[in-house]
Order: C-alpha cells, then structure tokens, then sequence
C-alpha cells in the first residue's frame, strides 16, 4: 500500500516536522522520520526549545560546560539551540542537495520575539544567528509584523534564507510576499546569486478557527454554528490564491529569469484545537503545489494512520472562501479585528516562550555554577 504521506509529498506538499529536540536528533528518530516518512523539514519556536531542555537530560553536559565558562542565560539559549538546529540541518542535508534550488531540507531558527517591534535588531539577530548556525540550509524566522517587513528584505538582500512567521490575514502576506521581492530584486542588484536564497512564508491556520469559533458559539444561532471550522481553511485558501496572483507576474517573471525561488506559503499551526474537527483537517483541506505543511508528529501520524487519497483541495474552491468570509462578516465577526488580535497574541505568546526558555535555562544553570563554587 503507498504511504498516505508519500501520495501528499507527490502532490507537491512538502512535509516538515513542527518539533526538534537533541534526543530525537541522537536517537535517530529524525533521521527515520525523513527517510521513512518524507519528511524534508524542520521548524522550531521558543517553547519547542523549552520543552526539550526542560525535559532533555541530553543538554546536561552541554550545560555544564557553559556554566564553567559563567555564559549568561541569553548566551546559553543561543549556542544550546544552535547546536540542535545545525545538527538537524546536516541529517536533512541530503533532502537540501536533492530538492530543487535547494528548497527543502532546511531547519528553522528564531529571531529573538522580543525584538519583533525593532527592525534594526532583528537585521542583527538574523545576521548573528545565520553566523553563528552556519549552515547552507537553514531559515532564520522574522515575523511578519510592521517591523518585520523591511528586515525580511534586508535580510532577504543580504543572500540570508528567510521563513517569516505570524503571518495572518491575507493583506499582510501579500506584504510579506512584496517584502521578499523586494529583497531579491536589491540582491540581484548586489550581483549575489538568486537560486541559493530561498523562503517560505508561514500562515497560521488553527488559531483562526479557536478564535473566530469562539465568537461563533457566543452568537450560538443556527447559521453562526453552520461557520464553525471554516474561517481557517477559507482565510489560507485565499492567501494560496494571492500566491498563485503575486508569482505568476511579470515583476516576478523578471526575477525567475534571473534564478530566483518562489517564497512558498507554509502551512503553519496545522494541529487542531477542537477535539470535535478530524486531525488531519489543515493538512487535507490545504494540499496544492508548491506549498510546506508544517506538523506536529501527532499529525504526522495521523496523516498515515487515516490515510490520504485526495489532490489538490485549494484551487477551484476561491469563490467558496470569500463566501465563508462575507458570511461571517455578516454575522458581525470582524475579519480585520480577528487578525489583528491573532498576531498581538502570537507575538506576546512567542515572547512569553522565549522568557520562560530564559528562565529554564538560568534555572540549569545556576546549581552547576553553584557546585563548582563548592567544590573549590
């Protein structure tokens, strides 16, 4: 019987794994993941990190070490995660040298969220950590808020891959998109070279739905209930829709003759939040080309064990996305309040996960410090 997951990477879907930790880089379990089950990706966040060094006995003696050298907690953040995320690069390094321009394989990091407001700072976040993880396929993560912008084209400028995150309404990925071009176009003015800078752009899907559901069940009328489930895959569906608009232009015709790689929309926040939807919802309801689906091994899973016969589930289906939407602005729910508020809580969120990653990790570290003042 051929794997669910490999009838959805035939599709043009490429599958990506929406966690990393340094146990399941030692233990090979990424490794089988990318050799059994087609996935060809990594993406990482602050409180996947705190997970795993919460509960990863495999950072110990990496944390010892950066105590004896009296690393701050910031410091320590930064070269723990480095390590994970250039060891998961090289056992997806095949992926990268097989996919076209080099498009998959690749591993993401994060820009400090704290810095999502300063656009000054994140250019140096980003440069600091393509340094620091120094490898060819990697995505450094920006997100896609007012600041954000014009770090994405000065880092796309730059030749630095980018995957840019938070992105929620389809308006601020048309500027994400335009933000890109921008920086391929300032590159190919810098004489780099166009095929080795590539990007995804990363539009959250459930979280949509946990909230434009919430107000649905406070309405609690007939027609409220009929839109539960469906402002998510309509509010995506429509944003593949713009991509297929954006790269497909003569703006964009220009660039591709120059070597330049389209900026993929991914599929991000693809686990579901209501036990009531199928679990492998965001991922069925949104399969085209040239897109990522990013997953939780829980999806993962899913995907496999229920099995995936279907194609292509976006395409023919934009008519039916703007009626979603206007219904539901019918019934008073705000699609530009929805949005904007998805992506104040995203940033605060991701900001709450990157303290508490601090936190976790200063907690490590103080007792090593502590027993080696002892000891003298």
């Amino acid at each position: 019987m051929i794997s669910a997951l490999k009838c959805l990477s035939d599709t043009g879907v490429s599958i990506w794994l929406d966690t990393l930790s340094r146990e399941r880089i030692a233990s090979g379990s990424l490794a089988e993941l990318a050799s059994k089950r087609y996935v060809v990706g990594v993406t990482t966040n602050p409180t996947i990190f705190n997970d795993a060094i919460s509960h990863g006995p495999e950072y110990e003696s990496q944390m010892s070490e950066l105590a004896a050298r009296k690393v701050a907690a910031g410091e320590a953040v930064r070269t723990i995660t480095a390590t994970d995320v250039r060891s998961a690069a090289d056992v997806l390094r095949p992926a990268f040298l097989s996919s076209a321009s080099g498009q998959d394989g690749r591993v993401s990091i994060e820009v400090d969220p704290r810095l999502a407001h300063d656009t000054v700072a994140t250019v140096a976040d980003a440069r600091h950590l393509a340094w620091l993880v120094d490898r060819p396929n990697i995505y450094i993560k920006i997100p896609a808020t007012e600041a954000g912008l014009p770090a994405i084209t000065e880092i796309t400028a730059q030749g630095i891959s980018v995957n840019v995150t938070l992105i929620f309404s389809v308006e601020r990925y048309r500027l994400v998109a335009d933000a890109y071009l921008s920086g391929l176009e300032r590159a190919r003015e810098a004489g780099k070279d166009l095929s080795q800078i590539s990007s995804v752009a990363s539009f959250f899907v459930s979280r949509m739905d946990t909230e434009v559901d919430r107000r649905l069940d406070a309405l609690g009328t007939p027609e409220a209930r009929t839109l539960r489930g469906r402002a998510a895959v309509a509010n995506a569906r429509l944003a593949y829709e713009a991509f297929e608009d954006i790269f497909s232009g003569q703006r964009w015709e220009e660039l591709r003759q120059s070597g330049a790689n389209k900026q993929r929309p991914l599929w991000a926040s693809t686990g579901v939040k209501d036990s009531s939807y199928e679990p492998t919802k965001y991922v069925a309801d949104l399969v085209a080309p040239d897109t990522v689906s990013t997953m939780p091994e829980a999806t993962l899973l899913a995907v496999e064990d229920r099995g995936f016969t279907g194609g292509d589930s976006i395409r023919n289906t934009y008519d039916q996305a703007r009626a979603d939407l206007d219904a539901l602005a019918r019934l008073g729910v705000s699609y530009e309040e929805v949005v904007q508020l998805l992506e104040d809580e995203g940033v605060a969120k991701f900001q709450e996960s990157w303290n508490a990653l601090l936190a976790t990790t200063e907690a490590q570290l103080t007792p090593r410090v502590h027993e080696r003042l002892e000891a003298r």
